[in-house]
Formats: C-alpha cells, sequence, structure tokens
C-alpha cells in the first residue's frame, strides 16, 4: 500500500536533484530550480533585515502611461509587465526596464522611389504607431522603435514601387491603408501596433513638372480652340436666320435683369444705328 501511494504521489510531483515540477493554476507546468527559491527567499530576508532603509532602493513608481517589464533571475514573472503604481523590486536580483505605452510619431525621410511606370518621384510620409505588448517589445528585438521606422521606410519604397503615378495621385489613402496594414501584421510580434500612415507629400521632378505643366496648356489650347469653333458655327447659324440675333439679345437681357435688377438696358437693335447713320452722313459723303 505504501508503495502504491508512493507511485501515485511520484506521478503528480517529480523530484530532481535541482528541480522541483509543479503545477500551476491554468495548468501549466513550470520548473523552477532551487536556487532560485533559496536566492529570492534570502533577498526577501535582506530586505527584512535593513527595513526601512531598504524601501529607499526597492520602491519604484511606475507613471500611468508607462509600464516596468521587471526580469527575477533573468525571468519575467508571470510574462507580464508591473504597473502604474508601486512596485518592489528585491535587490541583486531585480532588473527592469520601463516602456512607454503613449503613441508614437515618426517622419519618414524624404526618399526618392522608382513608380512602376518608371517615374522617379519624392515621397514624405509619417506612421504612427505604440506599444501594445511591452514584455514583446523588450524580449522579442532588439530595439523595436528603430526596427519599426526602418521597417517603415522599406515598406513605403516596396508598396510605391508597384503603383503608377496616377495612382498614387489619386488614390493617397489607400497607398497609406495598405501600407499601414503591411507594418502592423510585421510589427505584431515585436508587440508594436501601428495606427495610422500618412502620405503628406508625393514630389515630382523639375523636368516632369515642366513637361506635365506643357501638356496641360496643350489641352487647355484645344479646348479652346474647340469652343472657338463651337462659337463660330453658332454665329454662323444665328446670322442665317432672320430675328436670332435679336431673340439672343433678349435672352442675355433677362440673365442680366435677373441678376441685378437696379440696372436698366434699353437695347437698340443695331440695323436701327445703321439706317440713322446712313441717313445723316448720306448727303456729306455724296458731296465729297
Amino acid at each position: 500500500m505504501a508503495s502504491r501511494k508512493m507511485q501515485k504521489l511520484s506521478r503528480k510531483v517529480s523530484f530532481s536533484p535541482l528541480t522541483l515540477t509543479s503545477k500551476l493554476n491554468d495548468g501549466r507546468s513550470v520548473k523552477q530550480d532551487w536556487a532560485s527559491l533559496i536566492t529570492i527567499y534570502l533577498c526577501w530576508a535582506l530586505v527584512a533585515v535593513t527595513f526601512p532603509f531598504s524601501l529607499f532602493f526597492c520602491i519604484k513608481i511606475v507613471t500611468e502611461y508607462k509600464r516596468m517589464v521587471v526580469y527575477r533571475l533573468g525571468r519575467v514573472p508571470n510574462h507580464k509587465p508591473m504597473g502604474p503604481g508601486v512596485v518592489i523590486l528585491l535587490p541583486c536580483i531585480d532588473d527592469y526596464k520601463t516602456v512607454d505605452l503613449r503613441t508614437m510619431s515618426y517622419d519618414v525621410p524624404s526618399q526618392e522611389m522608382l513608380t512602376r511606370d518608371s517615374v522617379t518621384v519624392s515621397v514624405d510620409a509619417a506612421v504612427y504607431y505604440r506599444t501594445s505588448d511591452p514584455v514583446a517589445s523588450i524580449s522579442a528585438i532588439t530595439d523595436a522603435h528603430y526596427s519599426t521606422r526602418q521597417l517603415a521606410q522599406t515598406t513605403l519604397r516596396n508598396l510605391l514601387g508597384t503603383r503608377t503615378l496616377s495612382e498614387m495621385m489619386s488614390d493617397r489613402e489607400g497607398v497609406a491603408t495598405q501600407a499601414k496594414f503591411i507594418l502592423d501584421a510585421a510589427t505584431h510580434l515585436w508587440g508594436i501596433t501601428v495606427e495610422r500612415v500618412e502620405i503628406k507629400d508625393i514630389r515630382l521632378p523639375m523636368e516632369l513638372c515642366r513637361s506635365m505643366a506643357a501638356e496641360a496648356e496643350a489641352v487647355r489650347e484645344s479646348d479652346a480652340k474647340y469652343a472657338s469653333m463651337a462659337l463660330k458655327a453658332a454665329a454662323d447659324e444665328l446670322s442665317e436666320v432672320e430675328g436670332a440675333v435679336q431673340l439672343r439679345v433678349l435672352h442675355s437681357l433677362t440673365k442680366i435683369s435677373a441678376i441685378d435688377n437696379h440696372t436698366v438696358i434699353l437695347p437698340i437693335p443695331i440695323d436701327l444705328i445703321r439706317a440713322v447713320v446712313k441717313k445723316f452722313s448720306g448727303p456729306e459723303a455724296s458731296k465729297e
């Protein structure tokens, strides 16, 4: 009976010279070596012996917008950050790093990029990101902020290389949204969340600006030419129809009176003016 009880007990808890295997509340198996436990107890004893002087070295204050990642004997207790508020550290065995949770902005340096239609453009952008997992931002990568900024530059360069110039100019918001999704998927493992990407400015080379201006001027001249041809055709049609000009004059007077009611316009037909001028200048012209 005694041997059976020992076998059942050995199944639940297994001992080794240096480790003790136990069960946590969530069912995970964890191993703690006796040396770590003894060291932790000795540190607590040291804090108790030197109390209250030890409070000056053990108590840290964490502000609301920060979290403290504590490494106790090289491990993060419960894999969770501490704070905000008062955090008690054990001397000699605790090391900590503070992580800022506020949103940070990064202005991507202006860089020349080649679009899909082989046009060189300079793009200015801004990336807004924050730390969502303080433990991962320290444990998963050496410098999460520097890596995020470098990744933002390369992502924008690669993404804009797949777009034409017209697509970039007409769909800036779509380009920024796609860049945000790509960055967020890559930085999620680092404990970084990308909130927004903004395309601030897209600058073209001077030669391309001149050529585009010349093209726009040619388009305007072409439109003006077609407009003048249409006006000439309309004038020819009005001159062929009797009374069409007077009808057009009356229509214009209706528009003018609707705009300014204080203006009184008395139109005089051109034919009447010509007849009067011809009548008074006829004898003088005959004498000459």
